[in-house]
């Protein structure tokens, strides 16, 4: 998560208005007279459900949190990052423009690796100190092709060749130590990490060489080995292959997840493109998203001896994603990919075809394993199922399942429903010394996405800035994406909106810059265009939907009073109301006037 989506999730919008505006109840929402300009009769209004704000008087302005410190207290999108940083306890680094020289030695970083990594193969290849791996990868039956592609190597046997190495390219030593090359002595010195050891460079979907695993090739421990956490480098966000996957993941509309790196190399060497590497952890939120990034289709290998508990655990990261569909292909036990496929590639074919939905697999695990006459298994059951249900977005699906478990544990499914409950009141629940009304769950991210797949369009291919002319900051309801389109607007290419935005959004920048679509975006200007035109589309109709929920918000306030403005009536019945017409309304009538079209009324 961001540091920008975290602020929004911490602050609530209605502590934060109140700081500055009495605020009343009107229905489900708040109203009270506008901080940002002087008036009698309130016609701001604070919008709960969506973390908004919009006034409908003189001002006609409205947003998120960060609009409203950043116009209350006049200042830019940087310096109201770092207020309501400070006022949810999120730590933020120094607040300074990234500079050039700042990008200059991440990019070193990469430099870095890449050296290495050529030292790495070069050894493998052609050393004598590799013999031992290339005897190994040979039993393993990967060919020199497969090694090539995939740019394996060997560390040495010795304390300081990969760091003698790179200091004779020039590298500085405090850099090798920061990429994690190198293990800093406690007395003093460095000394290399990978030693005597298989190599698998780690690359992100860009194929820039973020890190490294490796594999000891004897009896000692640990058997793997990782780069640290870096600077570019993140083991809970980074799947390994999935530089060579990426496009055979978007052609085939399917990602298959393994855990180890010679399972994805035995797979792609036998026709599986589309298969990538969790490096040995449990599928992680950030792995997700980088996969959905190219498909809504993710199949996990599970080996049969721990599949039912990896089901259920493992699965959770995918079934908290909507639209994201997860099925497990179930192994012979005590086999992995690797093996089965190099022994039997017809049978790993057809458990792949045989795939299977993970809830279903869950069940099927889960309950084969209890007796149901007896209340303590069934009992056990629904605890372990009951999390995974939870995570369902779709709430068809999550019914669906709720029957399933009712159905076959044979108990009823109001009890199912209320140990449901009870279980998210108790995950959900106030944290200590904070009030509970004051807890509320993550805002939905749905009402971004569509914001940043059209900005990240419309940055990634410029030609299409002639079709934009439809868009307006009204259509961008987050202030980052706000920012950044106002920005666009006025720059000609992304190195100069680089330079001139706040350093607090640039991360966000960049993430929209590397956005991976969907095949043919890249390929067609047509389909381009007709992809950006219906986000326009989509981003006008929520612009509607918005002005027609603040409407009904303003109607519900006066039916609460007793009485309703007669232009209001009138908007109601005719089913229109634009934010200009509603502003129009508290602008120019009186209280008395309010007061007099009530009685005719």
């Amino acid at each position: 998560m961001s540091v920008i989506s975290e602020v929004k999730q911490r602050v609530d919008i209605r502590e934060l208005v109140s700081e500055y505006a009495t605020l009343e109840k009107a229905g489900r929402n708040l109203k009270g007279l506008c901080p940002f300009h002087t008036e009698k009769h309130p016609s701001f209004f604070v919008f709960p459900e969506q973390q908004t704000w919009h006034c409908f008087g003189a001002c006609g302005s409205g947003g998120d949190v960060f609009s409203f410190v950043m116009r209350k207290e006049g200042v830019d999108f940087g310096q109201a990052l770092r207020l309501l940083a400070q006022r949810a306890g999120i730590s933020l680094g120094p607040y300074e423009k990234v500079d050039k020289a700042a990008e200059d030695a991440k990019e070193r970083l990469f430099q870095i690796n890449e050296a290495a990594a050529e030292y790495y193969h070069h050894v493998l290849v052609n050393a004598r100190a590799g013999e031992a791996a290339r005897s190994y990868l040979a039993g393993r039956k990967l060919t020199p092709e497969t090694i090539k592609e995939f740019r394996l190597g060997f560390g040495p046997d010795a304390w300081d060749t990969v760091k003698n190495y790179l200091l004779g390219r020039g590298y500085e030593e405090r850099a090798i130590l920061e990429v994690g090359l190198i293990i800093e002595r406690e007395d003093g010195g460095s000394y290399d990490r990978f030693r005597n050891r298989l190599v698998f460079p780690i690359c992100d979907a860009k194929g820039r060489i973020t890190g490294f695993g490796a594999r000891a090739l004897d009896d000692s421990l640990p058997k793997y080995v990782n780069s640290p956490q870096t600077q570019v480098f993140d083991k809970s966000g980074s799947l390994y292959g999935i530089d060579k996957a990426r496009s055979a993941i978007r052609k085939q509309n399917r990602a298959i997840v393994v855990e180890g790196y010679t399972d994805v190399l035995t797979a792609s060497q036998h026709g599986w493109k589309n298969v990538v590497g969790s490096m040995g952890t449990s599928l992680t939120d950030k792995q997700v998203d980088a996969i959905k990034e190219l498909t809504g289709n993710i199949t996990l290998a599970l080996d049969a001896d721990l599949a039912g508990e990896e089901a259920t655990l493992r699965g959770k990261a995918i079934l908290a994603h909507s639209n994201t569909e997860a099925e497990v292909i179930l192994l012979p036990p005590g086999k992995d990919p690797d093996e089965l496929i190099r022994e039997d590639v017809a049978l790993w074919q057809k458990l792949a075809e045989q795939a299977m939905p993970i809830m279903d697999f869950a069940f099927q695990s889960v309950i084969s394993r209890i007796d149901i006459k007896k209340a303590r298994d069934k009992s056990l059951a629904v605890q372990k199922l009951l999390p995974s249900i939870r995570e369902l977005r779709d709430p068809v699906q999550k019914a669906h399942y709720l029957h399933k478990l009712s159905r076959e544990l044979r108990i009823d499914e109001a009890a199912i429903r209320a140990a449901l409950m009870e279980r998210r009141s108790v995950t959900t629940g106030s944290r200590p010394g904070k009030p509970a009304e004051q807890v509320r769950p993550a805002r939905e991210a749905g009402s971004s996405r569509i914001e940043e797949h059209c900005l990240a369009l419309l940055l990634q291919y410029p030609e299409l800035r002639s079709s934009a002319g439809e868009l307006s900051l009204e259509h961008f309801e987050c202030t980052e994406n706000r920012e950044i389109f106002a920005g666009w607007q006025g720059s000609s290419n992304i190195s100069d909106l680089e330079s001139e935005l706040d350093a607090s959004l640039r991360e966000h920048l960049l993430r929209l810059v590397g956005k991976v679509f969907l095949p043919g975006i890249g390929e067609s200007e047509v389909i381009r265009r007709a992809d950006l035109e219906y986000c326009i589309l989509r981003l006008m109709e929520r612009l509607s939907r918005r002005l027609e929920a603040n409407k009904e918000a303003i109607l519900e306030a006066e039916r609460e009073k007793g009485g309703i403005s007669s232009e209001l009536i009138k908007l109601e019945e005719q089913g229109i109301g634009s934010g200009q017409q509603l502003q129009e309304v508290f602008a120019k009538k009186g209280r008395k006037e309010w007061m007099q079209s009530k009685k005719r009324t």
